[in-house]
């Protein structure tokens, strides 16, 4: 059985970070472990109140413990990091269990719509580039994309050579695949490009683009992608099966967005990403 390791927060309620990692992983046939680094009643995302407890110093006791009884992962992702010490750590767990055939993930999370979350600054987005420089994926979007190449926002006005510059530039920072998620060349569809740095090839996938801001997509397509990639599947299938999954799950939420505005509906899709992986 494969073995996944997720590196990332955990919200009690709300769907996002490993509160979709480990269900969507898990429903591939993966065996999925987690390292919380924090530990939220709720997601940030609309919710006020909310408790918080920082997990970071546990960090470097789950990585000794593991060490010491021999785990091996097929793949170690990460998704959103608080902190520059929570960077460093990951940069730490990543030295202690690369082997020679794993994937090493990381969903640079720090913004959208050309802007940080709340928080994170240029210095956090330098460390970022550092911890994707090691990854041998990396999924940014737009803006995070930007961000990772110290330029302004690309917007809303690009084409598809602006969108392979991008990629082959980012794609120098050290990681051999880079997935830039939410590109759209035209109103009714968005979709997934990304770039083979070792086979110089390109990839693009788009399905149809549902209007709305729906919470936890880019974790499930992480989730999604991740699993694909360490179930086997090429670049190409991987992307696919990740777009359609997370379009899935928008679809099944759209039209009950008032009681499920804090995330998609993803659990009731999870039998049709088990078909899309036979």
């Amino acid at each position: 059985m494969k073995r996944i390791v997720s590196i990332q927060d955990i919200s009690c309620f709300g769907k996002c970070s490993l509160t979709v990692a480990l269900p969507i992983t898990s429903a591939m046939g993966i065996e999925t472990c987690a390292v919380p680094t924090a530990v939220l009643s709720t997601h940030t995302g609309g919710f006020t109140g909310y408790t918080y407890r920082d997990l970071t110093s546990d960090i470097p006791k789950i990585a000794s413990h593991w060490k010491s009884i021999g785990l091996k992962f097929d793949a170690v992702c990460t998704g959103y990091l608080g902190s520059f010490e929570q960077i460093r750590l990951v940069s730490d767990f990543f030295d202690d269990f690369k082997t020679n055939s794993n994937l090493l993930i990381v969903d640079p999370v720090m913004g959208d719509k050309g802007k940080f979350y709340a928080g994170f600054t240029n210095e956090f987005a330098a460390e970022m580039r550092k911890l994707c420089s090691k990854a041998d994926v990396i999924l940014p979007n737009l803006t995070e994309a930007s961000l990772l190449l110290g330029e302004e926002y690309v917007g809303d006005v690009y084409d598809e050579e602006c969108i392979k510059n991008m990629l082959t530039r980012l794609s120098r920072l050290g990681s051999k695949i880079v997935v830039l998620t939410g590109v759209t060349f035209d109103e009714n569809s968005q979709g997934v490009m990304s770039y083979n740095s070792e086979t110089n090839e390109f990839f693009s996938y788009f399905s149809d683009n549902i209007p709305g801001y729906y919470h936890s997509t880019g974790d499930v397509f992480s989730s999604t992608l991740s699993g694909a990639l360490v179930k086997g599947f090429d670049m190409g299938k991987s992307v696919k099966i990740a777009v359609d999954f997370t379009v899935d799950c928008i679809r099944h939420t759209v039209g009950h967005e008032k009681e499920h505005w804090y995330g998609v509906k993803f659990e009731e899709c999870l039998p049709d990403l088990i078909e899309m992986i036979k």
